[in-house]
This record gives structure tokens, sequence and C-alpha cells, in this order.
């Protein structure tokens, strides 16, 4: 499998540093998306800009009525919805291959979940989808999205970053050989996340012989896509760390386990970070010659600038 890492395509928020389409007229830079632009290939859009709101504009809301959410422009009386979900239903059909979205918090046309939800007299009423992010999610359940805000923190941002990673590696994998090669490189990480979706992935393969391998593929994506659903528990993350010593224990003095096994108790106790066991259980690998260690995705599950990203 080659080490070069393919590029995710990544639907952002156009206001998130490509252009100056906030309702405010302001363009916001944000670190994380600067980060990636070496990395990914970034689809830009603003969903205000496509239905033909100008720049800067009056505000927009999601307004909770006997018909559901819509969105208005208090200032001009006008319905918005249907716009809104013509230009989403259109633009996402047209997509085309894409592993992720990064969209803007807050934005009643981007936010995923905290959008203000406004009743009909004014009053905020509570918190949801915007219009966009709401078809997003329709269209594409069990693909990778996030906004701005929560990219911020590392665990949220190492989590998407793995699953966009991990998926346009998979999606370039062209033959069983390739996709078995894959599963092999990430048979860790996938039991860290879930050992249930891990073993049926592997089930999927061995039974995989004679079938089309566009349709094993496209079954291996949802079961991975599963898999990685949500962020890492402690637990199958440590009975995953322990699975990788196991390769090491004849090999280290009774101090070296001593203190490993301590290290993997802090870590699961949420007293130091992933980082600390994986250090140590890579050098060995390096150490030792244990190839198949080395090449594993636990260790480096996507480009290595990135894991030194810091954000405020």
């Amino acid at each position: 499998m080659p080490s070069a890492w393919p590029k995710p395509r990544v639907v952002v928020s156009a206001c998130l540093g490509f252009a100056a389409v906030r309702y405010s007229g302001e363009l916001i830079p944000d670190r994380v998306v600067r980060a990636l632009g070496a990395h990914v290939d970034f689809v830009p859009v603003c969903p205000e800009v496509e239905i033909g709101l100008g720049v800067p504009r009056p505000t927009v809301r999601l307004v909770r009525g006997g018909e559901g959410v819509r969105m208005l422009q208090p200032s001009t009386g006008e319905d918005l919805t249907g716009r809104m979900a013509a230009f989403s239903g259109a633009f996402l059909q047209g997509l085309g291959r894409v592993e992720g979205f990064i969209l803007k918090n807050r934005s009643p046309s981007c936010a995923l979940k905290d959008a203000k939800v406004y009743a009909p007299g004014g009053g905020v009423v509570g918190r949801g989808p915007g219009l966009f992010a709401q078809a997003v999610e329709e269209a594409f359940p069990l693909l990778p999205k996030e906004d701005e805000g929560r990219l911020t923190s590392a665990q949220v941002r190492a989590h998407f970053f793995t699953r966009i990673f991990g998926l346009a590696r998979l999606r370039i994998v062209q033959d069983l050989p390739g996709l078995m090669a894959f599963h092999a490189r990430y048979k860790l990480l996938l039991a860290a996340y879930h050992q249930g979706e891990a073993r049926a992935l592997g089930r999927l393969l061995a039974g995989a012989k004679g079938r089309p391998f566009a349709e094993v593929r496209r079954a291996y994506e949802e079961g991975f896509l599963r898999a990685t659903r949500l962020p890492f528990r402690q637990g199958p993350m440590t009975d995953a760390l322990l699975h990788a010593f196991g390769h090491f224990k004849r090999h280290l003095s009774p101090r070296e386990k001593a203190h490993f096994l301590d290290i993997l108790h802090d870590f699961r106790e949420e007293r130091v970070s992933l980082e600390a066991p994986l250090a140590l259980l890579q050098s060995w690998a390096l150490r030792f010659g244990e190839a198949y260690l080395e090449g594993q995705a636990l260790f480096a599950p996507y480009p290595r600038p990135l894991m030194d990203l810091k954000t405020s």
C-alpha cells in the first residue's frame, strides 16, 4: 500500500477563509482549515449567497411554526425555505465523491446542531441544524462532518482527521488484495474504535472471493464509517494497545513491561494522553523490527504535520 496520503475532498463553508461572504461581509480565517489546505481538496460553498442573497445582507432566521422549521428573512418577510431546499438538493446531488464536511457553526444554513431556532413571535425556543446542514446529513448520513468551533478540540480534530484520511485512502484501493492490505493496516485502529464492526469487516473480507469488487468495497466502506462514527473509548483502545504490546513481551525486561503497564493504566484513567503509550509501542516496533506494527494506522492515522497542529 502506498505510503503517501491521498487528498480527501472536503466541502467547507466559504466564509472560513475563502471569501468574505458572511451576512456582515466578513471573512473568518480559521487555523484548522488553513492547516488542512496542503492536505485536502476543498470545495467552498456559501448556501445563502448561492440562493441569491447579497453580501452584506439582512440576517435570516430559522423559525419554528405549524409547518415545522422555516428559513425567514425578518426585515423583508421573505420565506427562503424552498430556495434553500432546492439549492441544497441540486448541489449535493451533483457533488460527486466527497470525504467530509467542515461547516460554519451557529449559521441558519450551515450549523450542524447549534443554529438558533426562533418562535414566530421572536424568542429563541431551541437550537438545531441549519437547512443546508440538515440536507447534508440526510444525503450523507455516514460521512464525517464537523463545525469549525468543535475542531479547536484536539480530540475532535483527531477523530475527524482519522476518518477523512482513512476514507480517502480506502477509496483508492483497486482490488481485493489491496483491500485486505488496507484492513491489515487498520486492524488495531478499527478494534480500538468498535470491536464488533471490526470483526464484521474481517468476516466480509473472508467471504469476499468471487463477489464483484465494487460491491465488496462499498460494503467495507459503510462498515468502516460505522466503526469510526463515534470517538474511541478508553477501554477498547486500551485493549488494542495491549494487543500491540503482546508483540514485545518476550523482548522486554520486567521493568520495561511494568513501566508500560503503568502508563497504560494512567491512559485508561485519563491521566495521560494516547500519545504516551503509542510513543513507547512505536519505538519498540522500530527497535525490534516489527514491520506489521510499524505499518499500523493506529500510529499515524493522518498526515504527520497535522498531528502537531495547535489551536487556541
